[in-house]
């Protein structure tokens, strides 16, 4: 969905567009006051305002648990208990939200999303956290594990631009782009689950 809302947004603009790959979402954050990039489609989370300027949100994406099915975790609520071991995609918004949420399990951090995966079946740990979309794939592609009801937090998308930025002709595109349908058909085009249109504010 972010590259086919990149390229939408450039031509609103009428201007080119190239685009910047990180492996995380993490890294991008992190490079925001370098100048790497002009607009970024990320999670407005607090913890980052300190660097970049957000448009308001246009998708709202679930963040809830992976678990072997024969877990006796059942809801995203029952995670945060003394012995539970949680796999995160470090600095990502979602481990920024458990950052402040989680008093009482272990997060057990790697570096990117894949990581994460990787490291939550390497390491057999109890849980792994991430957006309900990543997540409902991965119960599809490996059998005897499931995606817990409920969540953690609500990761809010929207586009990000380095802080001192005016960020009126990137939210004037995602007004746009709400308004005329396009980011329903991208969520239908890409099959995408687990995510609604953010609500209007």
């Amino acid at each position: 969905m972010a590259v086919d809302l990149a390229h939408e947004l450039g031509r609103h603009l009428g201007t080119g567009v190239e685009l910047v790959t990180y492996e995380s979402a993490g890294l991008m954050a992190d490079d925001a006051a370098t100048g790497a990039w002009d607009a970024a489609f990320l999670a407005a989370d607090p913890a980052r305002a300190a660097d970049i300027t957000f448009t308001r949100p246009y998708l709202e994406i679930e963040a809830t648990y992976l678990v072997a099915e024969a877990s006796p975790l059942t809801a995203a609520a029952d995670v945060d208990r003394p012995g539970i071991r949680i796999a995160v995609s470090d600095n990502s918004a979602y481990d920024l939200a458990l950052r402040r949420s989680i008093t009482r399990a272990e997060l057990v951090r790697a570096p990117g999303v894949d990581a994460s995966v990787d490291l939550f079946f390497a390491q057999r740990l109890d849980a792994l956290a991430g957006l309900r979309p990543l997540l409902i794939e991965v119960a599809g592609s490996r059998s005897g594990y499931r995606v817990l009801d409920g969540r953690f937090t609500s990761i809010q998308q929207a586009i990000g631009a380095r802080r001192g930025t005016d960020v009126a002709p990137l939210g004037a595109f995602i007004e746009h782009a709400r308004r005329t349908g396009l980011v329903a058909t991208l969520i239908d085009r890409h099959r995408v689950g687990g995510v609604t249109i953010a609500p209007q504010e």
